[in-house]
């Protein structure tokens, strides 16, 4: 009845940047930072990775092809 999530593969995730923009949401009060990606017309948000240090958002970055992220509050 209760099974875990379904972990999704990192090659089915498809960053579209037409669609969706590349977005890092950061936490006041934790300091807690999750990266991921916006749509762009319904303002969902797609969480991808946890972000726990420097090397984790190069590494985010890298792989999506990324070279500038937009932080929300």
């Amino acid at each position: 009845m209760f099974g875990k999530k379904k972990k999704t593969e990192e090659t089915d995730m498809k960053f579209d940047s037409a669609k969706q923009k590349a977005v890092l949401r950061c936490s006041i009060c934790t300091g807690e930072q999750v990266a991921g990606f916006k749509d762009n017309i319904t303002g969902h948000f797609e969480e991808i990775m946890l972000i726990r240090n420097a090397a984790d958002l190069e590494q985010f970055m890298r792989q999506y092809g990324i070279t500038e992220i937009k932080k929300e509050y």
